[in-house]
């Protein structure tokens, strides 16, 4: 794992990883979004040959994170899970209860729709719309922010990546943190998901992901 970027907002210490987390440092909470675990099986069971290697490294990921910075709370600003419960859940209930003293809380998104009691029995805590902490918010959709509101954001669902034109005209994509004076959009989790191009803006700033390295645009 590369070392983390330090990144201040509203004079709080956050870290940005490459491998698409914010660590917040005061409150000790490890911020993610779209991990969509579950997917490559939701895959694979409607007839898509998806390999499981694919979720095995998300998952080892995310596992690989909480042994690093050691959170007393992770955030996950929606799609925790892709679909209904399959096997590959089964997996995330093990990968869970290795680190059953961190708080798990989900801001559900649009694709977690398991059964209550599923995130009750997997020591998950749930929030609709919207869940605040300090002087921060934490949402899934940034269409849900109430930018009119003084408190910072983090959100998730857009996947925002961004183009980088090399030479020969070519154009290479790469997942990013896009960051605006009152919000955070966090990169999907996921590396079994699309993306969606953004733009840098004068005021904003972008660190993309490039060969487990980031670098600010």
């Amino acid at each position: 794992m590369t070392a983390p970027i330090s990144y201040i907002i509203q004079d709080q210490q956050f870290w940005l990883s490459a491998e698409r987390a914010i660590y917040w440092e005061a409150e000790s909470v490890l911020i993610v979004s779209d991990l969509h675990f579950g997917k490559t099986g939701h895959f694979r069971k409607n007839g898509i040959s998806v390999p499981q290697a694919v979720y095995k490294e998300d998952l080892l990921r995310m596992a690989n994170l909480i042994s690093f910075f050691k959170p007393k709370k992770m955030i996950a600003v929606g799609d925790l899970f892709h679909s209904v419960a399959n096997q590959e859940l089964e997996m995330f209930s093990k990968t869970r209860a290795d680190f059953s003293s961190m708080e798990l809380m989900l801001v559900k998104g649009n694709h977690d729709i398991l059964p209550d009691n599923w995130y009750e029995k997997n020591n998950i805590e749930t929030a609709i719309g919207n869940y605040g902490l300090k002087q921060f918010n934490f949402v899934h959709d940034q269409s849900e922010i109430n930018h009119t509101a003084a408190k910072f954001s983090f959100s998730g669902h857009l996947h925002p990546s961004i183009t980088i034109s090399g030479m020969g005209k070519q154009n290479l994509s790469f997942p990013c943190f896009y960051f605006t004076e009152k919000e955070a959009i966090l990169p999907a989790f996921s590396k079994f998901s699309g993306t969606a191009k953004v733009v840098k803006k004068k005021n904003n700033t972008i660190f993309a992901i490039v060969n487990q390295s980031l670098i600010e645009i």
